[in-house]
């Protein structure tokens, strides 16, 4: 295949490896089969996944939709679509999407919850109180503003956050022109809720007036999508939020329906001291054993009907209704048992307040999934970790061809070495172990000329370890923080660029802000050591999970436990190496890594061995450069 002529390719020239992609890609939609591609980082998946996409859905009047789980991934797509229509001078429409709130142009409204915004938005519209929405128009009729902005919006590839800033200059509704041009998209940028979760699929293409089947559907970074697919399809409830519907209903002066409710915390409060001890934080719970419990005090399904009454007349003074979210919970609490687990767990709130929860959860990715492989014209599911790429077939349970490619990064750029000297097992976390990782961690990153990130399995696991690391470590330290913001991050990134010559030490976790989804450009980063393996204790979850997936694979372990723990190693190890020219050396810093069972985890290319004598082997690779 000549890639300049006959597909819309980005760039001048194309790598080997690139190459076979685009031609699976190609394949597979020309096919309707689906592709599993474990494609790892540098290998420029954006470009090869959606060049023939793209030039497919042109040629055969398709809509391509790329949707990726983090914000920031949205710039790549878009920079990919600017360069291919600049190339070839092709005139199509784009349209970058992110979620409604994160859309909006009223002051506040990103920092709402996604059910108060919801509220808060049908409020102000309905009542013509959004003077964005009202310069729109309506569904029905638009204004002449509204379509001149669209008119010059629809032939310019904009990232998300400018065409936010053009629709908020004209004082016209963001969101309504995002989806006015996704009606004649024929690439959308989205995020992983816009197509997994059902009712807002279903919506979204409502009105974008597509239909499923003449979809191009690229998941990116898809090792995400087990987790993401679960968690839609999960549902909790918990006695404090009981305790704040009952308190609607009484400031609606319904108190007979609040006293109802209050019998629903009731009933949870008391399954919480039958199902579990002193010693124990959760159990297993039965659909029968709740319902039951409801119904020896209240008429179970009268109650859904009141709780939905009591949120239809919450929303014309409150953004947020408890009562809604509950009948929710209620009517999702009668689904199926088959794929779904339901516990009870007790906890604290941050203000040290007791809490009960009752969750019912998904266990069963491919109950989402599998749908909208069947009904779309085909489905790319891509990531640096898809590794084994049939477990993935196996979760999602479709028709999938399977595809592992090779990296394009010389072997010669990357160390990778597995020091055996410590553990972060339960049973061996003593403060003589924290103290062995310390050592081990300031002795490689006093030596390494520029910084280093080190990723634990847990915050808590790095404070113990950091308490004997910042008195023996030579370099600035920086803390990453639990779920932060994208300034912060960026203050993060700037400090390591100051710091890039003497070189500074980054302390995250592996599931933390920065051990996925971030980039550190141009080398930031000259070493990563990931310490330990974020193997958490088996919850109920994870042991009914771990007891599905035996059943109905016979590997459990693996598919619920080892490798998706393993890929979160992988996640972080791979902020290291980021292009072809960079150069770095990736440390793993426990003896379970040398171990047969996890050590088969690790894709070929690492070339990951043990090293006995790691400061040595460290300085002789950078030597070479």
């Amino acid at each position: 295949m000549n890639y300049k002529e006959e597909l819309y390719f980005p760039h001048e020239t194309v790598r080997e490896s690139q190459k076979e992609l685009m031609d699976a890609v190609d394949e597979a939609i020309k096919t309707k089969v689906s592709l599993i591609a474990n494609a790892p980082t540098g290998l420029g998946k954006s470009a090869a996944a959606i060049s023939p996409a793209l030039t497919y859905a042109l040629k055969n009047n398709k809509t391509v939709i790329f949707i990726t789980p983090k914000h920031t991934q949205h710039r790549i797509a878009i920079e990919t679509i600017k360069r291919i229509k600049e190339k070839y001078n092709l005139q199509f429409t784009t349209v970058d999407l992110i979620g409604k709130r994160h859309l909006c142009a009223q002051p506040g409204a990103g920092s709402m919850k996604q059910s108060e915004f919801s509220e808060y938005c049908k409020e102000i519209t309905d009542n013509k109180l959004c003077t964005y929405y009202n310069k729109f128009g309506n569904k029905m009729k638009m204004t002449l503003e509204a379509k001149d902005l669209i008119s010059r919006l629809k032939t310019q590839t904009l990232h998300v956050e400018e065409l936010k800033e053009q629709s908020s200059k004209a004082h016209i509704c963001p969101y309504e022109i995002a989806m006015q041009l996704a009606k004649e998209a024929k690439i959308i940028i989205a995020d992983y809720h816009h197509i997994i979760h059902p009712s807002i699929r279903d919506n979204l293409l409502e009105r974008m007036q597509k239909d499923l089947s003449d979809m191009v559907i690229i998941f990116d970074e898809a090792h995400n999508i087990p987790d993401k697919a679960r968690d839609i399809l999960s549902s909790q409830l918990s006695n404090m939020a009981a305790e704040y519907a009952a308190k609607e209903a009484t400031m609606l002066k319904f108190y007979e329906m609040a006293d109802d409710i209050k019998k629903i915390k009731e009933a949870i409060e008391k399954l919480a001291r039958e199902k579990l001890s002193i010693e124990s934080k959760e159990a297993l719970i039965t659909k029968k054993e709740f319902v039951d419990e409801v119904s020896k005090t209240v008429d179970y399904d009268q109650l859904v009907h009141d709780l939905l009454f009591i949120a239809e007349e919450t929303s014309d003074f409150k953004k947020k209704s408890f009562a809604k979210s509950m009948a929710g919970f209620l009517m999702n609490w009668q689904g199926p048992d088959e794929s779904f687990v339901r516990t009870i767990e007790k906890g604290f709130t941050q203000k040290s307040r007791p809490i009960i929860t009752i969750n019912y959860k998904c266990l069963d990715p491919s109950i989402s999934i599998k749908p909208i492989t069947e009904e779309s014209h085909c489905s790319i599911f891509m990531s640096g970790t898809l590794n084994p790429t049939q477990m993935y077939k196996d979760l999602f349970n479709i028709n999938a061809k399977c595809m592992d490619f090779k990296s394009p990064f010389p072997k010669i750029n990357k160390l990778s070495i597995i020091i055996p000297d410590t553990t972060t097992k339960y049973t061996a976390r003593t403060n003589e172990m924290y103290e062995r990782i310390a050592k081990y961690c300031s002795e490689i990153t006093n030596n390494i000329q520029g910084n280093t990130a080190i990723f634990f399995p847990s915050y808590n696991l790095r404070d113990n370890i950091d308490n004997y690391l910042r008195d023996i470590c030579t370099k600035t330290t920086l803390l990453e923080i639990p779920n932060m913001s994208k300034q912060e991050k960026a203050e993060i990134l700037d400090k390591l660029k100051q710091y890039e010559k003497v070189g500074a030490v980054l302390l995250g976790a592996t599931s933390g802000s920065f051990g996925e989804g971030v980039d550190f450009p141009d080398n930031l980063l000259k070493c990563v050591i990931v310490v330990g393996i974020p193997l958490d204790r088996p919850d109920i979850e994870t042991q009914e999970l771990i007891s599905y997936y035996d059943k109905k694979f016979g590997k459990g372990w693996d598919y619920g436990y080892i490798l998706p723990a393993f890929q979160k190693t992988l996640q972080g190890a791979g902020r290291c190496i980021r292009t072809e020219t960079d150069r770095g050396v990736v440390v793993f810093l426990d003896e379970r890594y040398a171990w047969p069972m996890y050590g088969r985890c690790f894709p070929e290319e690492y070339q990951v061995h043990v090293s006995q004598y790691p400061i040595e082997e460290i300085e002789e690779f950078f030597r070479k450069f």
